[in-house]
């Protein structure tokens, strides 16, 4: 069975934390921890490029680039459709390279940059995956506790989001978010 925990993040939004594979959330948008091009790679990005098909890379191409190579900087997020997926929408956003607390402020503005997406587009219910938390080298509690105080300041000026998810990979990144809320989310 997999771990599911529910919390309440205000009066009509729900923290949900999850165990699995953000590929197959149901949700109305999920996030992808994406690369700069954002065309596909490892990790998370590259699972969601692959599962979402070929229309997902032709939609991402299209994204202008703001300087060469660089389609999304870091902190910034950009929405495609979800393609293959179950989600109807992609939200890729770049997170930083941990270099210690310079990292914070950018993983921070990922979070407000995808859920001021997701009110754009009357997205109910976003998933995120653990941004950052893997080859970028981010520790998973200080990541954890980022992305909850992010998502809670953004939630009034958000209020058609009834649900946040966190889709984590694995029983390392699911304590961490489960440490972090039952701390933060009353």
């Amino acid at each position: 069975m997999t771990p599911v925990r529910r919390f309440s993040l205000g009066p009509q939004t729900a923290l949900v934390l999850e165990q699995g594979d953000i590929t197959r959330s149901d949700a109305d948008a999920i996030v992808n921890a994406a690369n700069e091009r954002m065309l596909g790679g490892g990790g998370v990005d590259g699972a969601i490029h692959r599962a979402a098909g070929p229309g997902l890379r032709e939609a991402c191409e299209a994204v202008a680039e703001v300087r060469p190579g660089v389609r999304c900087p870091t902190g910034e997020a950009r929405i495609t459709p979800g393609f293959d997926l179950k989600a109807r929408w992609v939200i890729h956003t770049v997170g930083p390279v941990y270099r210690g607390a310079a990292s914070a402020a950018p993983l921070a503005s990922c979070y407000r940059s995808c859920l001021r997406l997701a009110a754009e587009h009357g997205i109910g219910t976003i998933a995120f995956p653990a941004i950052s938390c893997g080859v970028y080298g981010y520790p998973r509690g200080e990541a954890a506790e980022i992305s909850l105080r992010s998502c809670r300041e953004v939630l009034a000026a958000a209020p058609e989001l009834r649900e946040i998810r966190f889709v984590l990979f694995g029983d390392e990144p699911y304590a961490a978010w489960l440490q972090a809320a039952e701390a933060l989310v009353r």
